[in-house]
């Protein structure tokens, strides 16, 4: 992936492999333009990219946080609205933001979300899951068959080439164009490496990231 010359580096060691998740979440199954996307997480790696690139490629992106509190750091993702997965009725809270249900639902907790996401969806949903909690999910069967709702599983190590290489190149335009952002903390050098590791561990917002000198 060759950046622009306006984008930084720190941004681009942010768009491996999360970068080409999130474009696989939320265009292998076509483009998104006028379509309403649920993006599940946010605030996440992932999550804050798919948002991002679901905006960019022209969609209404309804994106979830856990907790009331991390409501207010939604807004550095750009996004159109949030629902709080804690609120009296989530469920409710995207349905009035999206009354005929959402086209494409990306999801980083397919066991816990999944009650959710079948309320929500319509007829032709597809859910793209990168995620889950609980590795044996159930679901509501019958409510999803007779949405016809496609469950799109995605595990990055084993993508095709052709949708790696079509993710790079749409994350070169979309960070060249301004529309990816990621909060990177301050990077460590090499030598703090084990500070770097224990910065994730203590769950960061930020994403971590090492200096090699060249």
């Amino acid at each position: 992936m060759n950046l622009p010359d306006d984008v930084s580096d720190e941004l681009g060691a942010c768009l491996g492999i999360p970068g080409i998740t999130a474009h696989r979440a939320v265009f292998g199954d076509g483009p998104v333009s006028d379509a309403t996307v649920l993006v599940h997480g946010v605030l996440g790696g992932v999550g804050a990219l798919a948002g991002q690139l679901a905006k960019w490629g022209g969609a209404t992106v309804i994106g979830t946080v856990r907790h009331a509190i991390d409501r207010p750091r939604s807004g550095a993702t750009a996004i159109d609205h949030v629902v709080t997965l804690d609120a009296a009725d989530p469920v409710g809270d995207v349905r009035r933001l999206a009354p005929g249900g959402v086209d494409r639902i990306i999801e980083v907790a397919f066991s816990d979300n999944v009650e959710l996401d079948a309320a929500v969806a319509k007829i032709g949903t597809v859910i793209a899951a990168y995620a889950t909690r609980d590795d044996r999910s159930a679901f509501p069967f019958w409510p999803m068959l007779f949405d016809n709702v496609t469950i799109r599983l995605l595990g990055s190590d084993d993508f095709p080439v052709s949708a790696k290489q079509l993710a790079a190149t749409d994350l070169t335009a979309a960070a060249g164009s301004g529309a990816l952002s990621v909060p990177v903390g301050e990077p460590f050098p090499l030598e703090r490496l084990a500070e770097a590791h224990e910065c994730v561990d203590a769950g960061t917002r930020s994403r971590v990231i090492v200096a090699i000198d060249e």
